[in-house]
């Protein structure tokens, strides 16, 4: 079967997977209203494109922290890809190499920050939750730390749980890990937490381990600083030199908090709808937070992309890049490395020809001016869209 575009591997990872292996890659929040969304809201913007500029040659290229890449498609930080295949993140790493572009690697990975660094050249992001043990949160940015040179930034993941439907009734997904209806298959384990002090479950089995360290996400994790607490975003950079990026902002509120805590960069995420169901498509927030960045750091996009086409609309909203999640873990599920390479290279094609038909030839051409949105209220004496 010859895949034409990235969607189609969805279908296959779920004839290949067992059920709850899909179901906890594929599904959302509740009533999965924002799972939808994430994709949908993509519709609601058309181009405008411009003709008769030579695009003869078009430059992808552009720099992230100062790292030069293929192109701004970057790979989102995704649990435990072994359940989808035995090479897992091996395999992610390898394809996102050969692409030029980034992989960020879970910090609930079933390959630890070192087998991944041990696969070749590449920048590799590491995605960090903040645990209620401070010491654990040490141990992974030291483990971090000691692949600096081919593993820098950290992204910082500020948010607790939140419910996830399955199939046909509403169930916590999350729960499953928690109390062990969820458990990984026996021959897998979060690797980055092997060899670390993890106080009285330092001997916990494979689903133990999933359990704790499902159980000790930080709640009460705010912006302020308390010295004597330590429970704020600040005191990560106390304990680390490695540049932060914050994943999960929506609002201008929380991205001036976010620079004002010092973050190198900011990832709009709503988690994959994961988390609370009915907050806005990513690509929806993107402008607001863009705006409130004023350009003091870049804007990322994670959520809903699934074609060259969304790269571009992201970008032109002000996106300096976007990551992409579950396109991973399906054509990982459905070809291994093959697969994700290939979902790669679809979405550079794609994305190279958005901007060739529309007038682009580098990222810096790509503007506001090449969109309009459905919901932008229209100039006066224009017509509105038509509803998609």
């Amino acid at each position: 079967m010859e895949i034409t575009n990235v969607t189609e591997y969805e279908a296959i990872a779920k004839q290949k997977l067992p059920k709850m292996v899909f179901d906890y890659y594929a599904s959302g929040a509740e009533d999965q209203w924002t799972l939808y969304q994430n994709r949908h809201a993509f519709s609601q913007i058309l181009f405008r494109p411009r003709i008769l500029i030579d695009v003869s040659k078009i430059d992808m290229t552009t720099t992230v922290l100062g790292f030069k890449i293929s192109m701004p498609i970057m790979i989102a930080p995704t649990a435990m890809q072994k359940m989808a295949h035995p090479e897992g993140e091996y395999a992610t790493a390898r394809a996102a190499s050969a692409a030029g572009t980034i992989m960020t690697l879970s910090s609930w990975a079933t390959s630890s920050v070192e087998e991944v660094a041990s696969t070749g050249p590449g920048i590799r992001f590491f995605q960090l939750y903040v645990y209620k043990d401070r010491h654990v949160v040490a141990q992974l940015v030291r483990r971090a730390e000691r692949q600096a040179s081919r593993l820098l930034p950290l992204l910082l993941i500020p948010l607790g749980w939140g419910a996830e439907r399955l199939t046909s009734r509403t169930v916590n997904n999350w729960s499953k890990c928690l109390y062990g209806r969820f458990t990984l298959p026996p021959f897998l384990t979060l690797k980055n937490f092997e060899g670390l002090d993890l106080g009285k479950m330092d001997k916990a089995d494979d689903s133990g381990l999933a359990s704790y360290v499902a159980g000790q996400i930080d709640r009460t994790l705010s912006w302020k600083f308390h010295s004597a607490l330590g429970q704020d975003v600040k005191w990560l950079q106390t304990i680390t030199n490695l540049p932060i990026l914050v994943k999960g902002v929506l609002t201008a509120e929380d991205t001036r908090l976010a620079i004002q805590a010092g973050a190198a960069g900011i990832i709009v995420s709503n988690h994959g709808a994961r988390q609370l169901d009915y907050v806005p498509a990513t690509i929806m927030a993107l402008e607001e937070v863009v705006k409130a960045a004023q350009g003091r750091v870049p804007v990322f996009l994670d959520g809903g992309v699934r074609r060259g086409t969304d790269v571009f609309k992201a970008l032109a909203l002000g996106a300096s890049g976007i990551f992409i999640g579950r396109p991973v873990v399906f054509s990982l599920a459905a070809e291994g490395e093959a697969g994700v390479r290939k979902v790669l290279q679809m979405l550079r094609e794609e994305f190279e020809l958005t901007m060739a038909l529309s007038g682009c030839r580098s990222l810096k051409e790509i503007t506001r001016d090449h969109i309009v949105t459905e919901w932008e209220v229209p100039p006066p004496g224009s017509r509105p869209l038509p509803r998609l």
